[in-house]
């Protein structure tokens, strides 16, 4: 039997993108449909994929749907998951308060903003202008101190604020009034709280707070509203405009903008006078302002130099939402207590040398730098799992509580099966065992060790994989809930695609260099792992596949894009390298698109799993992708529908969805984004690059893609000249965030 997938005569292996004309790359961040699955667009896949209508009128009647769904008495996964982030920002913002004297009423700052008051003040009273206000040099700042309370313990999260009848009925009439859908009602009488009626007709521009509403919606609803009062020098539009334009931000991964970024943008959104909208934002707290300076601290023996030379210090002035600067500052917080904490006794160096003389090479090295620090960054592609498994079976040796916690189930799963080989002869026979959990199910109480009276994770050590997917809030729940003395490992792989939540959590750290960082020398194994290595730094490089590890497919257009990537999931695959159809997953850009994967998903279920799609477009087999939550994508398949709703089976565990959310939270999964496949991998996966994807490639993009796959790779490949390219010169959009400002204080009590 051949090894050799029979899908084209022209099939080459080991070098994607060598049948070449030349075709100018365009910019990362648009893909067919113009909302791909990007790390430029992180909310617009990974993020649930909630695709709410932004064209022609405020929201969708899906989006309103999903809302009327509020009324089921029990809440749903995601629900549950967002009542529990809810409840942690508030103990976040409790937590802030009891650490700050108090201030005025109209500058509702937080964390750290002392330094930033003078200036803010002198914008609310309207003496200076934005620019020259922030210009001015900021007051030296202290150390955040130590913590002294442990987190609350999280409760189990109560179903979401339904509001009454009467108040919905009186935002839907507001809503018809105004010429907006009126499926918006029971979500904007939620979010405004008492009077919402009251309030959307005082400001119509609201409207902007529902997800999917743009300022030119909004502009309309407002004029229907206000008639000849409605103009854009309006202060309450200004104030509405530069609040959605942070939360688009957020979307894209910023945790804030800096001020002349911002005024542009508000500008190109038709405000009169930006300085004047921030300004009108900043006085009534919807917004904080931040200065932070933009060299690296100075070495400990030259703090008082530096003192002295602080007010020449050239800073950047940043703008932001409380929600994620709140998380940011408590990050920061958590992650210094983390490294200065003194770590709980649990065997003496000479134990801990021993456990790492029984490890070889980077593992070796992880156990010694985790015996002496609080915070240990692991970087490594996945063969580097094995070595985060020998740190947890050695520290298990010593006695620790430990716990690994990864992104997906999939990575759970292939974790937990690298544990059983690090285990000494026999298996383990000294210290409590090793659990393995999602992040998500590890916060939300789900799964875990559990809490004790104060809140915290009963547990020694937390090693938590697929790193580089914590967005800053995630994260910062996560570094809260660690008790004193508690050892923290985060381990990933730095060039894969980033968080779908705003901030870069894994990279700030590297960047900032306040802990141990050590670098797995162990390469990923075979052909699959070879091209991924190169393309880790930029090269494209031709590999040797003998048994068609990596398999090339020229394509002309989309059509044949998606012929041949059914041809290869259900005949070539299966038949010439044994992979079922099941255990191949499609990879591809974006979403839109004529090899999107609405396309692909709609050609593979007919040739797979064929049917009428009796409830909502699913039938029984369907493999599926369910979103339970901003940021979580769970692939699963459909079992069957009922009253109830949609019945899924997810890693083994039955899931039903409310047919009211089926739309919302449910897609067909034979073909997924890169964004919502991260943190898992296949059997064999087939990447799909039609050519009209060429501008949504980047280098984090490709690695991600094609590390998917543990046995075989395919490359439907359309593309041409933009994939090398790509690889070689565009990287990962910048984001804008604080975390590397707010760590220098630790630099010093880390050592």
């Amino acid at each position: 039997m051949t090894t050799e997938p029979e899908t084209t005569d022209e099939a080459e292996p080991g070098q994607p993108g060598a049948d070449a004309g030349e075709v100018e790359p365009g910019q990362p961040g648009a893909g067919a449909d113009g909302v791909p699955e990007t790390e430029d667009t992180p909310g617009s896949g990974a993020a649930g994929d909630a695709e709410s209508s932004a064209e022609g009128t405020p929201g969708s009647e899906a989006a309103g749907a999903a809302e009327d769904s509020g009324d089921a008495a029990k809440p749903t996964e995601a629900e549950a998951e967002l009542a529990a982030q809810r409840i942690e920002r508030e103990r976040i913002e409790r937590r802030k308060a009891e650490k700050q004297a108090p201030i005025e009423a109209g500058a509702k700052l937080s964390g750290t903003a002392a330094d930033l008051l003078a200036a803010v003040r002198a914008v609310e009273s309207g003496a200076k202008p934005v620019a020259s206000a922030f210009s001015e040099p900021p007051v030296p700042r202290r150390p955040a101190p130590e913590p002294e309370r442990r987190p609350e313990p999280v409760a189990a999260p109560a179903g979401p604020t339904v509001p009454g009848a009467e108040a919905v009925a009186g935002v839907r009439a507001v809503l018809t009034e105004g010429g907006a859908p009126e499926a918006l009602a029971p979500q904007l009488a939620a979010l405004l709280g008492d009077g919402a009626d009251l309030q959307l007709r005082e400001d119509p521009w609201q409207l902007l707070r529902v997800s999917g509403v743009r300022p030119e919606q909004a502009d309309g609803f407002a004029r229907a509203l206000l008639g000849a009062e409605c103009g854009p020098d309006d202060e309450r539009r200004g104030r509405a405009v530069t609040v959605w334009l942070l939360e688009q931000a957020a979307l894209a991964g910023h945790t804030a903008l800096e001020v002349a970024a911002l005024t542009t943008a508000l500008a190109q959104r038709a405000v009169p006078d930006p300085d004047t909208a921030v300004q009108s934002a900043l006085a009534e707290g919807e917004v904080l302002v931040f200065q932070d300076a933009l060299d690296t601290a100075a070495p400990a023996a030259e703090a008082q130099e530096e003192a002295a030379e602080e007010a020449e210090r050239p800073v950047r002035v940043l703008i932001g939402l409380e929600r994620y600067a709140l998380a940011e500052e408590s990050l920061a917080d958590a992650l210094g207590r983390v490294m200065n904490s003194v770590p709980k006794e649990d065997g003496s160096a000479a134990d801990w040398e021993r456990a790492a003389a029984s490890a070889s090479g980077s593992a070796a090295e992880l156990i010694r730098a985790v015996a002496g620090h609080g915070l240990v960054l692991h970087t490594g592609g996945d063969a580097s799992g094995a070595e985060a498994a020998a740190l947890l079976s050695a520290a298990r040796g010593l006695g620790l509580r430990t716990w690994a916690a990864a992104h997906s189930r999939i990575g759970c799963d292939r974790f937990t099966a690298r544990l059983a080989p690090s285990d000494p002869p026999g298996g383990p026979q000294q210290g409590p065992g090793t659990g393995v959990s999602t992040v998500a199910g590890l916060l939300s109480g789900a799964e875990g060790p559990g809490r004790d009276a104060d809140g915290a994770l009963v547990l020694d050590l937390l090693v938590v994989l697929d790193a580089p997917q914590l967005d800053v809030e995630t994260a910062a729940m996560l570094a809260e809930s660690l008790p004193d003395g508690a050892r923290l490992v985060l381990s990933g792989d730095p060039g894969v695609l980033w968080s779908a939540g705003p901030g870069r959590v894994f990279a700030d750290l590297l960047a900032a260099r306040v802990c141990p960082q050590i670098a797995s020398r162990t390469p990923d194994p075979g052909p699959i792992g070879e091209l991924i290595s190169g393309i880790g730094v930029g090269e494209l490089n031709q590999v040797e596949a003998p048994g068609k590890e990596v398999v090339i497919v020229p394509v002309r257009d989309a059509g044949e894009a998606v012929h041949r990537t059914v041809q290869l999931v259900a005949d070539s695959v299966p038949r010439a390298l044994g992979v079922p159809a099941e255990q191949t997953q499609v990879i591809t850009p974006g979403h839109g698109g004529a090899a999107g994967t609405r396309a692909l998903n709609a050609a593979l279920k007919e040739r797979l799993n064929p049917g009428p799609g009796r409830f909502g477009g699913f039938d029984p087999g369907d493999r599926i992708a369910y979103s339970p939550a901003p940021g979580r994508t769970l692939p699963g398949r459909v079992v069957k529908a009922d009253a109830d709703g949609l019945h899924l089976e997810i890693s083994g565990a039955p899931v039903v969805v409310p047919k009211e959310r089926v739309e919302q939270s449910v897609r067909h999964g034979w073909a997924l984004t890169a964004h919502q496949a991260v943190g898992s991998r296949w059997p064999a996966a087939v990447v799909v690059l039609p050519g009209d994807a060429a501008q949504s490639l980047t280098r984090p993009w490709v690695y991600t893609a094609f590390g998917l796959a543990e046995r075989h790779l395919s490359v439907v490949h359309g593309a041409e000249q933009a994939l090398p390219r790509a690889v070689a010169e565009v990287t990962a959009k910048p984001r804008t965030t604080r975390l590397p400002v707010l760590l220098r204080p630790q630099v010093p009590a880390a050592g």
